[in-house]
């Protein structure tokens, strides 16, 4: 008969292969889209809604998911979040056309908006204060291996199998963690939890998804765009709607009365902004090791290796490093570790050794780990048990809208600098991306363009880690400066701010 403590770890365990799943998702549709685009007959437009009908729906759902979570039960609603996103990658599997691909995309973000939110929640309902920074980083890490692995896995289903196989994937993985999670680990929920707010449901879905499909769609069209703008600032305008709304009524989608906890603001402040940093290097360090360093699918997910060993490292490190030296000096630990971690990486070069490159890479991925695990610890500590849903909806919300603003910022800038450099008298197609670039020098054999493109991408990559390193330094400050105490005891600063809450 298994203890308590050890059904619950084992029942995190399989929950983490369900969350790996989901970090594939993110990057093996990446070195797919070429396939796609032959196999589906799909054209630039459906290749881009093949990968955002997935964001979009995922951003939407965040939040109603953590209070439908809070009322109906969150392994039930796990539960269900994870058959919707397994029966969805079975059927992506299956389809033959680009449209019939896009819906089933559609179907494994609704479930992993669920899923998202909800195994977050039950992280502090079944884990002890003393248990909890280590179960966090397990959760982290899970996704995080997911995103270097999804290329790897990609590369190789794609060489040996159908298209269809990387979806196929991910249904035996989410039945595993559905047994286990059904039979390990235990049901909560709050009774008192008011009815789904339907107005603010609204006007979050509405408001994240306008907001989501506009910085998305930035990059591509330019910012000055009028859907752009105009996606933009309705999405922003929905999302004020919504902070003037819930403001005012009696049981709130989103209690904004969870940011007077010091915990849960700055906790999921320093989150995102480990979450801004994280999605920066994984949007620019592909395309350096394909396109500019020459490796294949397969080789740049192993070449990212160092970047996620460093953060499981650092996650492992936390656990036994927090009860003694706080979340406080922890999180400064780690934004301060990203910012020479990031400045080296900006001095690398096309033809950098592969050490210093993996050096880079390690010292980031430390500092991620340090600056994400405490924080994610801090702002769920921050948490009363009866809003666990609802406050990881928030937190997830604001993480995964920020990565997708720091991807289309950051996206611009690489773009901007690359042209920049690369020059006005340059062929169209080497201005619209390296990759392209790369292509047109290989096939008509002009080293002069190929040599220019890779140096004008590793620029424009330099301009992305420094300003990752400048948000990094500045948030160590505001932290530094606005968190009152160290929370050694997770626990008593738990109390302590229930209490303000409360009141």
């Amino acid at each position: 008969m298994l203890s308590a403590k050890t059904r619950r770890w084992w029942g995190l365990g399989a929950l983490a292969l369900a969350l790996l799943a989901l970090g594939f998702d993110l990057t093996i549709l990446n070195v797919a889209l070429p396939t796609l685009s032959v196999e589906l007959h799909a054209g630039t437009s459906q290749l881009q809604w093949i990968v955002d009908a997935y964001a979009l729906v995922f951003a939407a759902l965040l939040l109603p998911a953590g209070l439908l979570g809070d009322r109906f039960g969150r392994k039930r609603l796990l539960l269900l979040g994870l058959g919707l996103f397994g029966a969805a990658s079975l059927a992506g599997s299956l389809v033959d056309g680009a449209g019939g691909l896009i819906v089933a995309r559609m179907g494994m973000g609704i479930g992993a908006g669920m899923v998202m939110p909800l195994s977050m929640s039950m992280l502090p309902a079944i884990f002890p204060p003393e248990e909890r920074t280590r179960a966090i980083a397990v959760w982290s890490g899970s996704m995080a291996l997911g995103l270097p692995l999804g290329p790897l896995l990609g590369g190789v289903l794609l060489q040996h199998f159908w298209w269809g196989s990387i979806f196929l994937v991910n249904v035996p993985m989410v039945v595993v963690g559905m047994v286990a999670v059904a039979a390990l680990l235990p049901e909560s929920r709050d009774p008192s939890t008011p009815k789904l707010d339907l107005a603010g449901s609204a006007l979050s879905a509405s408001g994240l998804a306008l907001l989501v499909y506009g910085v998305i769609q930035a990059p591509e069209n330019g910012w000055t765009d009028p859907v752009v703008v105009s996606s933009i600032g309705a999405g922003l305008a929905l999302l004020g709607a919504l902070v003037a709304y819930e403001s005012r009524i009696r049981q709130p989608l989103m209690d904004l009365r969870l940011f007077r906890s010091p915990s849960f603001l700055w906790g999921t402040v320093a989150g995102a902004v480990g979450t801004v940093v994280m999605s920066g290097a994984l949007f620019v360090l592909p395309q350096y090791l394909q396109a500019v360093r020459g490796a294949d699918a397969f080789g740049t997910g192993l070449r990212m290796i160092p970047l996620m060993a460093g953060l499981l490292v650092a996650g492992i490190a936390v656990d036994r490093l927090a009860p003694r030296f706080g979340h406080k000096a922890l999180i400064l630990t780690g934004l301060l570790l990203l910012v020479p971690g990031l400045v080296l990486g900006a001095f690398s070069e096309p033809g950098s050794p592969y050490a210093f490159i993996a050096t880079w890479l390690a010292i980031t991925g430390i500092g991620t780990g340090f600056a994400l695990v405490p924080a994610m610890d801090l702002a769920l500590a921050g948490l009363p048990d009866d809003q666990a849903g609802r406050g990881s909806g928030l937190v997830q919300t604001i993480r995964q809208t920020s990565g997708a603003l720091a991807v289309a910022a950051l996206g611009s800038v690489s773009s901007a600098v690359y042209r920049d450099q690369l020059g006005p008298d340059a062929p169209h197609a080497a201005r619209e991306s390296v990759g392209q670039a790369v292509a047109l020098a290989e096939r008509t054999r002009d080293m002069a363009l190929l040599h220019d493109a890779r140096d004008a991408y590793t620029s424009g990559m330099a301009a992305v880690l420094v300003g990752s390193a400048a948000v990094s330094l500045v948030m160590a400050v505001l932290v530094w400066r606005s968190l009152p105490r160290p929370a050694k005891d997770a626990a008593d600063a738990r109390e302590s701010e229930h209490e303000h809450i409360a009141s």
